[in-house]
């Protein structure tokens, strides 16, 4: 059986998908936009989570369908008011994930390009909570 390269190989795997997901969450951690829409006091759970989405999705293994099943991204996210302004604040830690890792200026844009269009399909409110 030939196994075909994909994304998640031409850029370095699991390690760097998971450096990206580290930077990410530092960032996210000392949000005041973003940390209350985290309701665990740990973001370890949420950062492995993110972790094997993006390793899926990008062509590594299956874990995260495996204990989790269908992504269903925008139900998952639902009961959390996602805003323009999270989006935004979102895909600045995740720039900073992206800057922390050793990718090509082509392979930069393709990973960027799907985070920018998924910050803004997340979007399920345009009134910031009070």
């Amino acid at each position: 059986m030939v196994r075909v390269s994909t994304f998640y190989d031409e850029i370095g795997g699991e390690e760097t998908i998971r450096r990206i997901v580290k930077v990410f969450y530092e960032g996210v951690a000392g949000d005041e936009v973003l940390r209350p829409l985290y309701p665990e006091e740990d973001l370890g759970p949420a950062e492995e989570r993110f972790a094997l989405f993006l390793i899926q999705y990008w062509g590594g293994p299956t874990t995260y369908s495996d204990n989790r099943g269908h992504p269903r991204l925008r139900m998952r996210h639902a009961p959390f008011a996602v805003t323009p302004r999270a989006a935004e604040r979102w895909l600045v830690h995740f720039r900073a994930g992206l800057d922390a890792v050793d990718l090509t200026p082509e392979q930069d844009a393709q990973f960027w390009d799907y985070v920018t269009h998924a910050a803004q399909f997340m979007v399920n409110t345009l009134e910031d909570p009070v």
